[in-house]
């Protein structure tokens, strides 16, 4: 009988390294995407340059708690969901 547990623990060993190595390679690096995209976030203020998901660029003219308002030229200030924020971009300045 102690076989057959040797056996059939044995038999789970190839699919426990296999859900490791998922682990490692997919699940782990998914979640530190999403902390620091929440970070990120978190930390906008007044003047940062954003892009969305839909690829406009804008200003960030006062953070909310679940919006955003943004400036996307000189005359348009929207309002913009937190969800459709992609990245927080750094704009050269023209000497």
């Amino acid at each position: 009988m102690e076989a057959t547990q040797g056996s059939a623990f044995g038999q789970f060993i190839p699919l426990i390294i296999l859900f490791a190595i998922f682990y490692f390679l997919i699940i782990r690096p998914q979640q530190k995407h999403q902390k620091e995209h929440k970070a990120m976030l978190e930390d906008l203020s007044k003047g940062d340059n954003i892009v969305t998901t839909g690829g406009l660029m804008a200003v960030v003219v006062k953070p909310e708690e679940d919006f955003i308002k943004i400036k996307l030229n000189d005359d348009t200030i929207v309002k913009l969901d937190r969800g459709f924020i992609s990245r927080k971009v750094e704009l050269l300045e023209k000497s």
